[in-house]
């Protein structure tokens, strides 16, 4: 297992995350911290949880897999939620942050959190209240960095210039969906990443499972596609552009005798700034499989030919300012 810097950090991750989505529901307990200990074995040191995921049970999981090995562990979880039915049971303002972090702390069993990250972007709070409050518990000893999730590219740099302005602690890392068939952060916000030296973990990596090879063009009877709603919904997947990226990713995989999930993995950990996809797994099965993705390279000739097939279209302005792109770099 190789290992990363978070952003502009002097936090080592490694360079596979393991996400606890599923853990407490379609994942019982007793396999959720087999996989926690079997991915510390290996080498992984990185864990992604948020205080929602199975209503709190995943945290809960977590704390218990880790609660005699916390020093090893870089642990991640999120806030934003809907967490009661309380009028301020929900967002970023200081009240609904201030509450969560004790819950979660609570749950997982810990006096820190390694990285806390906002889900989303609140726009009934100011940026200014939620950064001040993230730069108290970081003060405080209860957060060592923080994060952020499903941000625009202007939200991300909003909140870094405020940071910057106010002497905040910045955004250390962003979790945005990103794989071979979701690459809409191309656009804008990988490149702003690169420049300001925030880290990426990806979630989705293999598109709610539609890279694991498993699925056809008839549509899925049973698995996370089935579902009528949200990213991995069916709907959403099966795109023809999708299944060519599908086609191009099978075709790659049998050439180098690995699964499809470790190619899809693979090509992620070695796009430039990605910093620790996050994988999950319901099953033990699973997690062998994706775990597989460390330790090996992919060809060169192989991951242009995934990158290629799987870029966006060029749009504006990026095919205009593409146009008149210095040869050169002054200085």
């Amino acid at each position: 297992m190789k290992y990363n810097l978070l952003g502009k950090s002097g936090l080592a991750v490694s360079e596979l995350c393991l996400g606890t989505m599923t853990f407490g529901g379609s994942t019982g307990e007793e396999e959720s911290i087999e996989m926690i200990d079997r991915f510390i074995d290996l080498g992984g040191n990185f864990l992604d949880t948020a205080n929602v995921y199975v209503s709190g049970r995943s945290e809960e999981i977590v704390g218990k897999a880790i609660k005699n090995k916390r020093s090893d562990v870089v642990l991640a979880t999120k806030v934003r939620m809907t967490t009661s039915d309380n009028v301020n049971g929900v967002g970023l303002s200081r009240k609904h942050i201030m509450d969560g972090v004790e819950a979660s702390l609570r749950r997982l069993q810990t006096d820190y959190i390694d990285l806390y990250q906002v889900h989303v972007w609140d726009h009934a709070t100011p940026i200014e209240e939620t950064l001040r409050t993230l730069d108290d518990l970081v003060s405080s000893g209860k957060v060592r960095y923080i994060g952020c999730s499903n941000f625009f590219a202007w939200q991300l740099m909003k909140s870094l210039a405020c940071s910057d302005a106010n002497r905040y602690v910045r955004f250390a890392s962003i979790q945005p969906q990103y794989s071979l068939v979701s690459r809409q952060m191309d656009r804008e916000m990988l490149s702003l990443c690169l420049e300001e030296k925030v880290g990426v973990i990806p979630w989705a990596p293999l598109g709610g499972g539609f890279l694991t090879g498993r699925y056809s063009r008839e549509t899925p009877t049973e698995g996370r596609l089935t579902s009528k709603v949200g990213e991995s919904a069916w709907i959403n997947r099966a795109s023809d552009k999708n299944f060519v990226i599908l086609d191009a990713l099978l075709e790659a995989a049998a050439e180098l005798g690995k699964t499809p999930a470790q190619v899809a993995l693979r090509w992620l950990l070695q796009r430039e700034g990605i910093t620790s996809p996050i994988f999950g797994a319901s099953k033990l099965e699973q997690f062998e499989d994706n775990i597989g993705a460390a330790g090996w390279e992919l060809p060169d000739d192989v991951w242009r030919r995934l990158d290629e097939v799987s870029a966006l279209p060029a749009d504006y302005p990026n095919r205009f300012i593409e146009k008149f792109r210095r040869p050169f770099e002054l200085g």
